[in-house]
């Protein structure tokens, strides 16, 4: 009680606290049924208004439609609030189609302007009070009869429009701002397949060479050097490929494949038997599931290492809808079935060259993949895959302005990041503000709040009364007990 006159001592003077229950009517559970993808009624659930947004074509039908259609159909000016799984999540509903609500959302039906009771449902006071209000553990849930205790600062009628048409102004603003952001951000993803098809088109570096024509050697010599060194020990013996499908490169480039400028190394998955989550042994890698932003976590050890990678080799997914993903290795790891390491030959191929590469090709490494229910990686065609080779100092040329371009961009994603974090905090403070009492000027010409609540009861009492009377009329006579007696 002491908190409630604190909170009533900082509103404006026309203003009152009242409960979420005393302004609206009598809150109402949703049908419990089935969702199926056809069928005459739609049917919402809490999942199709966590976005913010209804997309009516992708919410599903009743399997089992209620008796009584008219006592759950949605209409305009509806508040729906969800009760288990995320909890407190509300949405006011506008022009629905022919449709119910499912069984974990509570419809409210405000009797204030229900713009300002909708925007008050996503406000920190709120949410302040679901945190509290919520039970259970593994699925925090409330009820209705805990809704309509939450506290709601109420203003005067005119004042509540007034700040409702405030606030969606200042959000209209805000939310072109964020959607502005969203299109650098999948600009800056344009951006970034822009410069690594420059870079293995040779155009990156075009203007580079011109002035470095003197300094560079051919990439064939290269070649040449790799075959030298590895006639009798080569890990594959590979037909050529053909390179009249492929680009064309710069004069000092040449086609070559992985198998070529690299060592390849296919996992394969010690017996299980071996496998312990103590740290005996050799660090275990099966997949992407392990791997971090840069490098991977063992969550599995094996003291029978079947193939082992060493540190700094790019380690490549060849199995499942994650083949492509890349990771490097930061250490010795035992790696499974389902990763390849690949260790760039040195002064041949730049380690982060072969990565940028890779990645460009993500989606050509998976239109390579066998198999239609577990896609892999077979190593022949990791072996043969195509890698255009530069000439080594053009190389590094390449890796740094990939690398300052790339940078560039993630600086600028990290201020949008920022951006949007800050915007979120923006949007929360305007709806502190309104509700506090302070995005818009009162007006002392306006009814107070605490008579619109006065009048409000009165109507809910009446309303309440008449269907008691309706009740009574309709109430069926009961029928006389006796006894029977022979």
């Amino acid at each position: 009680m002491t908190e409630e006159k604190n909170t009533m001592s900082l509103l404006p003077e026309s203003w009152i606290l009242t409960k979420l229950g005393e302004i609206s009517k009598d809150p109402q559970y949703g049908w419990t049924t089935s969702a199926v993808s056809e069928g005459r009624l739609h049917l919402l659930r809490t999942t199709d208004i966590t976005t913010g947004k209804i997309d009516w074509n992708t919410v599903p039908y009743c399997k089992e439609e209620p008796s009584d259609v008219e006592k759950y159909l949605l209409k305009d000016g509806d508040i729906v609030i969800s009760r288990a799984g995320s909890v407190g999540y509300s949405h006011l509903i506008k022009n629905p189609k022919s449709a119910i609500f499912a069984s974990y959302l509570i419809r409210f039906k405000p009797l204030i302007e229900e713009r300002y009771l909708a925007h008050f449902l996503k406000s920190p006071f709120y949410w302040q009070s679901i945190s509290e209000k919520s039970i259970g553990i593994a699925i925090p849930n409330v009820n209705a009869s805990k809704l309509k205790q939450i506290l709601i600062p109420l203003a005067p009628f005119p004042e509540q429009g007034r700040i409702a048409d405030k606030i969606e102004e200042l959000f209209t603003r805000l939310d072109a701002g964020i959607e502005g952001l969203w299109k650098v951000k999948a600009q800056l993803k344009r951006y970034r397949q822009a410069i690594l098809k420059y870079t293995f088109e040779g155009k990156l570096t075009e203007e580079w060479r011109k002035t470095h024509k003197n300094q560079t050697e051919p990439a064939t010599k290269l070649l040449q050097q790799i075959k030298q060194e590895r006639t009798e020990a080569r890990n594959h013996e590979l037909s050529p490929i053909e390179e009249s499908d492929l680009p064309t490169l710069p004069d000092d480039w040449t086609w070559t494949t992985l198998n070529e400028v690299s060592q390849i190394n296919m996992g394969q998955s010690p017996i299980g038997s071996s496998y312990n989550n103590s740290g005996r042994g050799v660090p275990l890698l099966n997949g992407p599931t392990e791997f971090g932003e840069e490098h991977p976590t063992a969550v599995q050890w094996t003291t029978s290492p079947t193939k082992i990678c060493n540190k700094d080799d790019l380690l490549i997914c060849v199995r499942g809808n994650t083949t492509g993903r890349m990771n490097w290795a930061d250490q010795q790891y035992c790696i499974g079935r389902g990763l390849a390491a690949i260790s760039p030959l040195e002064n041949i191929v730049k380690r982060e060259l072969l990565y940028y590469f890779l990645l460009m090709k993500v989606e050509e490494i998976m239109r390579r993949t066998r198999g239609s229910t577990f896609p892999n990686l077979k190593s022949d065609e990791l072996h043969r895959f195509p890698f255009p080779l530069a000439p080594y100092i053009e190389q590094e040329e390449l890796v740094e302005r990939i690398e300052t371009a790339f940078s560039t961009a993630h600086r600028l994603e990290r201020n949008m990041a920022t951006a949007l974090l800050q915007s979120e905090r923006l949007r929360q403070s305007i709806l502190k503000a309104a509700f506090e009492g302070k995005l818009v000027p009162q007006d002392p010409n306006d009814e107070p709040a605490e008579k619109l609540l006065e009048r409000i009861k009165d109507e809910k009492a009446k309303s309440k009364g008449e269907k008691d009377i309706n009740k009574k009329k309709n109430k069926p006579k009961q029928l006389e007990l006796f006894t029977y007696v022979e």
